[in-house]
């Protein structure tokens, strides 16, 4: 079928025949003439479409149609006379690929709350706010992908199933062929995981980051951009439990240039959206956050605040703010604290390092300190943390040491130890929680409404 998208017209297509297909958004019926509102999914406008009595059986039509249908409207692009749009189309015919229940159809004209659209997933990208959020995720998406080209990086697939924990947290969903209800049990009566697809136990990934480690230490700069899961029982406006992960990771690089790609990478993401979704952006700056764009060119134009974990601790225990959760050095830091640092205290992003051992994770380079490690978190307002990364441990036997300290098995991490012993290099990388800069760039609060099908303790449908 030859149509035209709603957002690639231009004024050159003006008293041209064209065709349209979409979705009915509303439909005001006149007695001489009617106007239907089309939305394709293209763009956050809508196009009105003019509908004349003069139309081959006008009345006949018409009652074939109704809001949420989809329909392919060919006709006449002309100038409009109204304030509202710059040009409409006058139909010269009309197809209904499939009708809508006007009475049944959940969408209807009011303004409907987040958490009930969470329940008809199948049907609110249909939305004004789902779409443009669809429409800001996949720019990203696209930034992610040039920036990394640009500068270099090689985009590594790593796998979804793995055998071991790159945090070291244990949260992980396991994989497994073996009969639920009656499992292959040891004398010992522990389950036989000898006996299941692999042989072994094996989960889904909480990161691709210790596979593209190997990868960076053949290639140089990589990046892995794919989903990953955390069965943590959250129920926060910041959890997932299926979500992407954006992971580059740099050979012959220390924290430093880690810092500075991390820094790097994000205003470019952000000039990308402001340039190329203006009017979503417009959209989300008049109904979702006042002034968001302005926060988002303030955070692309201004050079990121840097501080030690100590720092941040005596800055928190001297603010004179009450905390819900206390602040002492050797503890994690909470939400309220890193979004008091990046909203409060250096109002725009700021870079966290050297962050006490204890609290980070295994593969994070011990400092000359023996307390603290090359560790760096980019906490920006609104979000708190959106991205962490390290320089990476690449001593082996401290490296060895510390699978030990944490609890882990040694022999699960064979390869990741040889690494280092053959031809090992400093190299360092971050993640970005994917969904977390698509909240930071929309303004969205709820995390389940950034992502097209989200996944949270007791909801995996659609």
């Amino acid at each position: 079928m030859n149509k035209t998208k709603i957002s690639t017209i231009t004024p050159s297509l003006i008293g041209k025949t064209i065709t349209i297909c979409g979705w009915i958004r509303t439909l005001r019926e006149q007695k001489t003439f009617s106007f239907i509102e089309m939305n394709d999914g293209s763009t956050l406008s809508n196009l009105q479409v003019i509908v004349e009595d003069s139309f081959d059986k006008y009345r006949e039509t018409l009652e074939g149609l109704s809001t949420g249908a989809s329909v392919a409207i060919t006709g006449t692009l002309v100038e409009s006379p109204g304030a509202k749009q710059k040009w409409e189309l006058k139909a010269a015919s009309i197809k209904l690929f499939g009708s809508c229940s006007a009475e049944e159809y959940p969408l209807q004209k009011k303004r409907h709350s987040f958490e009930f659209l969470r329940t008809i997933g199948h049907l609110r990208p249909r939305t004004n706010t789902q779409g443009a959020v669809a429409r800001v995720r996949n720019a990203l998406f696209f930034a992610t992908h040039r920036f990394f080209q640009e500068k270099g990086f090689l985009h590594i697939q790593t796998p979804i199933i793995t055998t071991s924990d790159a945090e070291g947290a244990g949260q992980q969903f396991l994989v497994t062929t073996l009969n639920p209800e009656s499992p292959p049990r040891l004398p010992d009566g522990k389950v036989d995981f000898s006996q299941d697809f692999f042989n072994k136990k094996a989960y889904l990934t909480v990161s691709g980051q210790l596979n593209g480690e190997a990868y960076a230490c053949a290639l140089s700069d990589i990046y892995t951009f794919g989903p990953t899961f955390r069965a943590e029982n959250s129920h926060t406006s910041r959890h997932l439990a299926e979500f992407w992960m954006i992971e580059p990771e740099m050979a012959f690089a220390d924290l430093k240039d880690n810092m500075a790609c991390a820094e790097s990478y994000l205003k470019y993401v952000i000039r990308y959206v402001l340039e190329n979704c203006r009017e979503d952006m417009e959209f989300f700056d008049n109904f979702i956050e006042k002034g968001l764009i302005d926060r988002l060119k303030h955070v692309e134009s201004s050079p990121f605040a840097h501080l030690t974990y100590t720092e941040a601790v005596e800055i928190l225990q001297k603010s004179g703010k009450t905390f819900e959760f206390p602040v002492s050095w050797g503890t994690d830091l909470q939400s309220e604290h890193e979004r008091y640092l990046a909203e409060e205290y250096c109002k725009k992003p700021v870079i966290l390092t050297d962050y006490p051992e204890q609290i980070k994770a295994f593969y994070m380079r011990v400092n000359d300190d023996g307390k603290t490690v090359a560790a760096m978190d980019v906490l920006v307002p609104k979000i708190g943390e959106l991205i962490g990364g390290s320089q990476r441990e690449d001593r082996v036997e401290r490296l060895h040491k510390k699978i030990v300290d944490f609890g882990l098995n040694p022999e699960e991490y064979w390869w990741y130890k040889e690494l280092r012993t053959y031809g090992g290099v400093p190299h360092a990388g971050f993640g970005v929680g994917f969904e977390r800069l698509v909240l930071f760039a929309t303004g969205m609060e709820n995390i389940r409404d950034v992502i097209p099908f989200p996944r949270y303790p007791g909801h995996a449908e659609f």
